[in-house]
């Protein structure tokens, strides 16, 4: 009986051993099964595309191809001039292995291009190194004369860069191509804006190899090809732009002035044929630069206080709401008093009755004051805002700024509105005010300013940049009463220095203040000259801007701005044989 108790124990004991084996083995079967499920997970899914990477760089050779960038061209009559190209510059560098002749190398490479021996000693130092470079966009005499020597170990590349035949021509419109760490793209200007179109698409080419890495000629090659990039053809015309920017800088000059701008546009379309700013740089030379702000384009970022020719946005207003003519009169006692404030005119004259017509001829701020009053607060807003201050352009360039209209919002604070209707207290850009101005010119019709005329795509496509209303502003009868208006500031007032011989001329002189930074009131010596014209009036062709930054011994705009914009007008009106209108003087 004790036996049969012992065999009984033996055999549990024996099957308990068993039974713990088997879960332990499968334990571990679970767990081989994660680890390989996970790893395949791994290889297949997680990790696929780079162990496909990994393998086709073993058994096969792919080579990207680049994508050429488009070009940027200006309009030169019907033919189109080169503004931003590709062109090969050569490098020089060193196979430090294969040069045989150190001390000739380094004394010939130091004597052609300028470099210090030490330098090109450092850059062979290492025997094994295969590749250092010496010196990038060396000249085509550099290159010639280092082909020359035929030194062993001593290479030339070919590498495409950016290149502005133009140099500062048009520099910031069109910016400039550079690095951003990582790779090189369009920085500022068009280059910058229409990147996406310009820099294209780069294509590819797959073939597989065998182990000794040599093309396997029976397989397929996959290739897919380069896309370059869309060519640009812009609206600037590069005499006109090369003209203006001359005059620009002979007026900075002549004036010591901080900087300008002036820009030209067509009324009827919105295209832009110039637009200059001064001081401006040579994007071949960008890395020169000490001063990055001239690489923006202060036409379109720089919003400020326009002055009095924003009275003609008022008047426009008044007339097309009905509330004035140029007739109606009032009586200018010199100075209106609101909120504590004292407004008076810039000439500190009290003129008596007055039409609407000598405001403008006058620029009377109590004049414009008059007006604004009689539309109201609500209404004049909503003209401002719908002659496109406040709000973008809508240009195809970066950065530009929207302009600050918000003094306009509180309509019960009287005072922000009557400097507004004398441009004080809101800004504007230059753009923005010209295009204010092309309303009047083009019959009421707020006109989306156009830079690009049109996109040639690289299968030969091209795609025309149509010209865009935005709304209508003012009514026809409007704008031809104050063209009117306008010719008579010429004629009669504070812009007989933009008159041009042969034609009728219409503008508006403003001398603004510069608000303080950080502050509140106006800087006591500095001030923004400019004028707006339009000529000729019976059809007019051009709407023209000329802002002047702070000129010396000058005090009103008239003197400055006013003389320089009939210089612009003058060379418009005979380069594009605008036939006069009028009898000739001289």
């Amino acid at each position: 009986m004790q036996k049969t108790i012992l065999s009984i124990g033996k055999n549990s004991s024996d099957k308990l051993v068993s039974s713990q084996r088997i879960y332990f083995l499968a334990v571990a079967v679970f767990f081989m099964g994660v680890i390989i499920i996970a790893r395949l997970y791994i290889l297949q899914i997680r990790d696929h595309a780079r162990f496909r990477i990994m393998a086709d760089d073993q058994h096969g050779a792919f080579s990207e191809l680049s994508a050429k960038r488009g070009e940027i061209y200006l309009k030169n009559r019907d033919e189109k001039y080169p503004l931003a190209v590709n062109k090969e510059y050569m490098m020089v560098f060193l196979e430090p292995k294969m040069v045989a002749e150190k001390d000739r190398v380094v004394s010939e490479l130091s004597y052609i291009l300028g470099i210090e021996r030490i330098e090109i000693e450092k850059k062979l130092s290492n025997s094994e190194d295969m590749f250092e470079i010496v010196k990038k966009k060396i000249s085509q005499e550099e290159a010639d004369k280092i082909t020359e020597l035929k030194l062993k170990g001593v290479k030339l590349l070919g590498e495409n860069y950016r290149y502005y035949p133009g140099k500062e021509l048009a520099s910031q419109i069109v910016g400039f191509v550079g690095s951003n760490g990582e790779q090189e793209i369009g920085r500022y200007g068009l280059e910058s804006f229409w990147e996406e179109e310009l820099q294209g698409k780069n294509g590819s080419i797959f073939q597989e190899r065998d182990s000794a890495g040599r093309w396997i000629s029976i397989t397929d090659r996959k290739k897919v090809p380069a896309q370059d990039g869309a060519d640009l053809v812009l609206t600037i015309d590069q005499a006109v732009q090369y003209e203006i920017e001359k005059i620009l800088k002979l007026t900075m000059e002549k004036y010591k002035a901080d900087g300008g701008s002036i820009l030209v546009q067509e009324p009827s379309t919105g295209k832009l044929l110039a637009m200059a700013s001064y001081p401006n740089f040579n994007p071949n030379e960008f890395g020169k630069v000490e001063n990055m702000s001239v690489f923006t384009n202060p036409a379109i970022t720089n919003a400020y206080e326009s002055g009095s020719v924003f009275k003609t946005v008022t008047l426009a207003s008044g007339i097309d709401a009905g509330v004035i003519s140029p007739n109606t009169t009032y009586v200018d006692n010199g100075v209106i008093s609101e909120a504590g404030y004292n407004i008076k005119n810039s000439d500190g004259k009290s003129n008596g009755t007055q039409t609407m017509t000598q405001v403008l001829e006058k620029s009377l701020n109590t004049g414009v004051i008059f007006t604004e009053k009689l539309m109201g607060n609500k209404k004049f807003a909503e003209y401002v805002r719908n002659f496109g201050f406040g709000e973008k352009t809508g240009i195809t360039l970066p950065n530009e700024a929207a302009g600050d209209v918000r003094n306009l919002n509180n309509l019960k604070s009287d005072i922000q509105f009557f400097t507004a209707s004398f441009g004080q207290g809101i800004t504007t850009t230059p753009l923005q005010i010209l295009n204010a101005y092309s309303v009047i010119a083009n019959g009421g019709n707020l006109m989306r300013p156009q830079v690009v005329e049109k996109k040639i795509y690289s299968d030969g496509r091209e795609e025309s940049v149509e010209p865009k209303i935005i709304r209508r502003v003012i009514k026809e009868e409007t704008a031809k009463q104050m063209k009117e208006m306008l010719e008579s500031v010429v004629v009669n007032g504070h812009g007989k220095r933009a008159a041009v011989s042969g034609y009728r001329v219409g503008g508006k002189t403003g001398t603004a203040q510069v608000a303080k930074q950080g502050g509140g009131g106006y800087e006591e010596s500095i001030t923004i000259g400019s004028f707006t014209g339009i000529a000729p009036l019976d059809n007019p062709r051009f709407a023209v801007i000329v802002k002047i930054d702070n000129p010396k011994d000058v005090q009103w705009a008239e003197s400055s701005a006013a003389p320089t914009c009939g210089e612009v007008l003058k060379f418009l009106l005979n380069y594009y044989n605008v036939e006069p209108t009028e009898p000739i003087f001289c």
